[in-house]
């Protein structure tokens, strides 16, 4: 029987380092399952020789030990090792296809403080797992079904280490800009939040042209994502400002978001990209089904600009892999988050927050435009966001009068464009109540009596 224990999240693993299920001992046993799943997967490996497994990580402290003990369960199960060093989460998945590797692992937690970590894997495409394979190595962890086959003598697996992994995904960033176009002109401020993206996002900037003023690109281990980067964008606005410099852009731990800012100081999230990038698509015919995928949490002005356009949107839960499913599903090549997940399926497999920015840049270059002029191209609902920590997950529908209240707010918000999402939040005990509208009032007046009544009946 299969153990019904869950290790993997919405994104893999992810908790505080050192304390279950981000241990050491742990690690040695998804490297075992992981291997033999990928092994299993195809009799014959996809390079030459062994099976192989490409390991990438961010800057934590924690990163040594977590690489550590999955690399020795991936070894112990007689699959090869190839360790590449700090890089991007979209880097890692990039080398995983460029070395022919049959899986690749990025140890990282992201937005994170730098005392969480985490464990990705990609699929030898750069894809990202689907559930059926992450069930299955989550049931080998837990049943100990391989715990017997332990290859012996010269059918150990071996490690290596490729120097080169992050030449290799600056040349494939850059070729994702138009080879006729440079940066030259632009004064650019980068905020790497001390994480993966410290050396490679400055470099493509500076090889294309830019004149390129970094921050955040001194890691210790310990500082990732501290008072920095996408989750603090507030010190790029203000670095912006003080260079006077055309564009500022900000990452997070691991490289697979940005946050841009305008010459104005003024912060651009993933909705202003894809609205950006998605119209002008639409406008050189160049947008497949004329579709943009978008998570429920993106601006209702986003569907109403898309739509005046001859285009549309197409939502999904939260998260950058159902982003990414519903794009393969569909065949479309432009998605992303409000956060910053931009996934720009021509060129990358995963969220690229340094291909976002290049793609935004390259249509100010096309157009000699500044980002303040380019976000003009759509206008954002006004929207309002409450969240209501609550006693218990109650199905909505079982609230006293809840039902009617929401359709009500839905006829009166759907008359103005906007829209209405409730949601219980999948990691705190809280329910969150978003609506948009052109009228602020309207937002204001449907947010607040939606949230009083969840208040009032289940409220903490």
């Amino acid at each position: 029987m299969s153990n019904p224990q869950r290790i993997f999240g919405t994104d893999g693993v992810r908790g505080t380092a050192n304390i279950e299920p981000v241990t050491a001992e742990t690690a040695l046993k998804l490297g075992r399952a992981a291997a033999h799943v990928f092994k299993t997967l195809s009799s014959h490996a996809r390079g030459l020789g062994r099976h192989k497994i490409v390991i990438g990580k961010d800057t934590r402290l924690s990163g040594y030990m977590l690489e550590n003990a999955l690399s020795s369960g991936i070894l112990s199960m007689g699959v090869d090792v190839i360790f590449i060093g700090p890089l991007p989460t979209p880097g890692v998945a990039y080398v995983t296809r460029s070395l022919r590797a049959d899986a690749g692992i990025v140890i990282t937690a992201s937005h994170n403080p730098y005392d969480d970590n985490g464990i990705k894997f990609f699929r030898a495409d750069g894809y990202k797992l689907d559930d059926a394979v992450e069930a299955r190595i989550e049931e080998l962890v837990f049943s100990g079904a391989i715990n017997h086959i332990r290859p012996v003598a010269s059918e150990i697996g071996k490690a290596l280490r490729v120097d080169d992994a992050i030449g290799r995904y600056i040349e494939y960033a850059k070729a994702s800009f138009p080879k006729r176009m440079n940066l030259e002109g632009l004064r650019i401020v980068v905020d790497c939040a001390h994480g993966a993206t410290y050396k490679t996002t400055p470099s493509v900037l500076r090889e294309l042209g830019a004149e390129v003023i970094v921050y955040g690109n001194q890691p210790d281990g310990t500082n990732i994502n501290k008072d920095c980067g996408a989750m603090h964008p507030g010190h790029l606005c203000r670095r912006v400002l003080e260079h006077r410099a055309q564009l500022g852009l900000a990452h997070d731990g691991d490289g697979d978001r940005v946050l841009l800012c305008d010459e104005q100081g003024s912060l651009a999230d993933g909705d202003d990209i894809l609205a950006i990038c998605g119209l002008e698509w639409l406008h050189r015919g160049a947008l497949p089904e004329r579709t943009v995928v978008c998570t429920v949490m993106s601006n209702a002005g986003l569907d109403a600009a898309l739509a005046a356009a001859g285009g549309r949107t197409v939502r999904t839960p939260v998260g950058d892999k159902h982003v990414i499913e519903e794009m393969l599903r569909g065949g479309y090549t432009l998605g992303g988050e409000q956060s910053g997940h931009l996934i720009f399926r021509e060129f990358a497999t995963t969220g690229d927050g340094l291909v976002a920015a290049l793609q935004v840049l390259s249509i100010m270059k096309e157009k000699d435009a500044l980002l303040s002029q380019l976000r003009l191209c759509w206008t954002r609902f006004p929207q309002k966001l409450v969240n209501v920590r609550v006693q218990e997950k109650v199905p909505f529908e079982r609230l006293d009068g809840f039902t009617a209240l929401l359709a009500e707010a839905e006829t009166a918000v759907g008359a103005e464009g906007g829209r209405v999402f409730v949601r219980y939040s999948g990691t705190e005990p809280k329910a969150r109540v978003l609506v948009e509208a052109r009228s602020e009032e309207v937002v204001e007046v449907w947010c607040e009596r939606l949230a009083a009544l969840i208040r009032t009946q289940i409220g903490a």
